[in-house]
């Protein structure tokens, strides 16, 4: 016997939702999922109106779903906002260069400017480059440090006011178990931020941030849009892996722990005792950092000297090897 909307439009359900349990018809679920984002837009006040708004776009469903939904929503609720596609190819053959073309798709689809930045351009190096010389054991550490730079970077050149990623529920609470395991203080206090601001950077913010990443699924193949489903060919080691995992084990036992992990985060309290990095600027590209030298720029002065592993593992460390080298204050920027 078909269960019926439990929305009461007297339609079929054909979905249980993972995040509410309730059994919705497509259009009931549309409608839900897109109003909790409007929802969490207005009440995080993410947005003001004539904003200029990036959105983060890799081509994936994250990044899909955001730009279509705020699409939507800039029309249904008069929100103001000129919406641009910003996305960076990190050049990693047969991962971005086949999402890329799902962008260029997006772009024509949505009528949405596109902006893309390679990490060639920009640092000199691909991910293929660097992943030949530090092998796959740390490649995340410079993609993931390289990437928030240059939407910082790319963000700047379009005069934006805000840049919007597709981070989801599911991302907030592995990012909140991994600082957990890191023991990162610093980190563990801003990841749950829906707005992250920092003195000289463009805002980021988060409309996904409590969208379950089934949902997403769902919304997306219900809605049959056109994104990019392969996983990156280097993120199999990645240590975020692990933090998945031992996600999705919680929220088969119990599908809240997703929620409880992000509210467990935007309750914890930190200690007045305990310091934080202080947040300065770069002496050498001039972006915001929390030491004399950033991390990127740390990163790329290791790979343009030779020495991949110079910018990993702690600042400190780093400094000290690059001190011991030949003319340490030349720089290859």
């Amino acid at each position: 016997m078909p269960v019926l909307c439990s929305a009461k439009c007297g339609k079929n359900a054909v979905l249980k939702r993972p995040k509410t349990g309730d059994t919705l018809c497509k259009e009931c679920f549309y409608w839900a999922f897109e109003l909790e984002i409007h929802s969490t837009i207005t009440n995080g006040k993410l947005f003001k109106k004539g904003d200029v708004v990036a959105i983060a776009a890799s081509g994936g469903k994250d990044s899909t779903v955001l730009a279509q939904v705020l699409k939507i929503l800039n029309d249904r609720y008069n929100y103001e906002l000129k919406l641009v596609l910003l996305s960076i190819d990190e050049g990693i053959t047969g991962y971005r260069d086949d999402s890329l073309k799902t962008v260029q798709e997006n772009k024509d689809e949505y009528q949405m400017p596109l902006k893309i930045l390679s990490y060639e351009e920009l640092y000199g190096w691909s991910m293929d480059k660097i992943v030949a010389e530090v092998g796959r054991k740390n490649n995340c550490t410079f993609c993931g440090v390289f990437r928030r730079q240059a939407l910082d970077r790319g963000a700047m050149l379009l005069n934006v006011n805000c840049i919007a990623t597709g981070h989801n529920a599911d991302d907030i609470a592995e990012t909140v178990l991994m600082n957990i395991l890191r023991g990162d203080v610093a980190r563990l206090q801003r990841c749950v931020n829906i707005i992250t601001i920092t003195e000289g950077t463009i805002p980021r913010c988060k409309p996904l941030k409590y969208t379950y990443e089934k949902e997403i699924v769902m919304y997306a193949y219900f809605k049959k849009l056109n994104y990019f489903s392969t996983e990156c060919i280097f993120a199999p080691n990645a240590y975020r892996g692990y933090a998945r995992t031992f996600l999705k084990d919680l929220e088969r036992l119990k599908p809240s722990s997703i929620m409880d992990i992000i509210h467990s985060g935007e309750t914890m309290c930190i200690k007045k005792n305990v310091k934080l990095p202080d947040i300065g600027v770069c002496t050498k590209c001039g972006f915001v950092s929390s030491q004399d030298i950033c991390k990127a720029c740390m990163l790329l002065e290791g790979l343009n000297r030779g020495l991949p592993k110079l910018g990993i593992g702690k600042s400190s460390k780093a400094h000290k090897a690059l001190a011991s080298l030949p003319d340490p204050k030349l720089l290859h920027f």
